[in-house]
């Protein structure tokens, strides 16, 4: 059947309805990016829901950022402005969202541009070159955005990063050497350098085992230990991060919270899991609806062309 008998139209019909055709083909191609952006979005959205739950629950998995007690010297509390986790949290998010959105999408754009030059559109007949040239354009979009973001973010943690930083060991830190020249009773001291054993990258796992066995001690024999202003959700996250499970009764009286947080956790990643196969299904159906619209339009315009 000839593509006359397809499409029985005078050519200025034809015309138009290719225009039609394209202003179709263009919103199809819109959603299935929107598709695609929001099944990225879900399924990154499994990496950090956890977190997110707990955050929002008073609770913490693992140290994210120093605690400061209201009983250490005013000075210290005056030193740091330490960024609040769960925003830093979403920002991480957002960037990494930005990042492999960007760079998917953009590296089609510049493919799509670079197949205007015929340099280009000859080379790019075969699916390998055109595919090792969209990875190279994915790669230098993704790099320079990881360097805006970095860049974003030097000035804004240096403080907070100068009081807990150490190379090797955590008497190079800079808390340590405060709390050295304070009166800071010693379960404070604990409290402050077994948190900036767990910030430290890699985890200093033994110089926090040394201070968290400190606080338990502290716990079991010092009777002003409550009068210190510690959070017991801190306390949880190092003895988790130790022992894997509360080893006193203050972290203890946390566990129905902790249960709790953990069934929302587990019942909002099947829901994300669910959300994220039915935008990859969503998004494989309109991938295909535009690709049809498109070889429609090739043969229209064939048509026009031979007319």
């Amino acid at each position: 059947m000839s593509l006359k008998n397809d499409y029985p139209v005078q050519s200025a019909d034809l015309t138009t309805g290719l225009a039609r055709l394209k202003q179709r083909q263009g919103k199809l191609t819109t959603l299935t990016v929107l598709s695609c952006t929001l099944f990225i979005a879900t399924s990154l959205s499994l990496f950090i829901q956890q977190d997110v739950v707990f955050h929002f629950l008073g609770l913490t998995q693992n140290i994210s950022q120093l605690h400061i007690p209201l009983s250490v010297d005013q000075n210290l509390q005056a030193y740091i402005d330490h960024p609040n986790y769960l925003m830093s949290l979403f920002s991480w998010f957002g960037w990494l969202l930005l990042k492999v959105v960007v760079s998917f999408i953009g590296a089609f754009f510049i493919v799509g541009f670079l197949k205007k030059f015929r340099f280009f559109l000859v080379r790019f007949q075969s699916f390998i070159l055109k595919f090792v040239a969209w990875l190279i354009a994915f790669a230098v979009l993704w790099s320079a955005l990881t360097y805006v973001q970095y860049d974003w973010n030097d000035n804004e943690q240096s403080a907070y990063e100068d009081l807990v930083h150490y190379d090797r060991n955590i008497q190079q830190s800079h808390i340590f050497q405060y709390l050295q020249r304070s009166e800071t009773a010693q379960p404070v001291q604990a409290y402050l350098l077994g948190q900036a054993a767990l910030l430290h990258k890699p985890q200093d796992q033994d110089a926090a085992t040394a201070y968290v066995a400190q606080l338990v001690q502290a716990e079991r024999a010092d009777p002003h230990f409550f009068e210190y202003g510690f959070k017991s959700e801190q306390l949880w996250a190092m003895q988790h991060a130790i022992y894997g499970k509360s080893v006193t009764a203050s972290t203890a009286k946390l566990q129905p919270r902790i249960e709790n947080a953990q069934y929302w956790s587990a019942m909002i990643q099947k829901i994300l899991f669910a959300i994220s196969a039915l935008f990859l299904l969503l998004s494989l159906v309109l991938y295909a609806l535009t690709q049809r619209f498109k070889q429609r339009v090739i043969r229209i315009q064939r048509q026009v062309h031979l007319e």
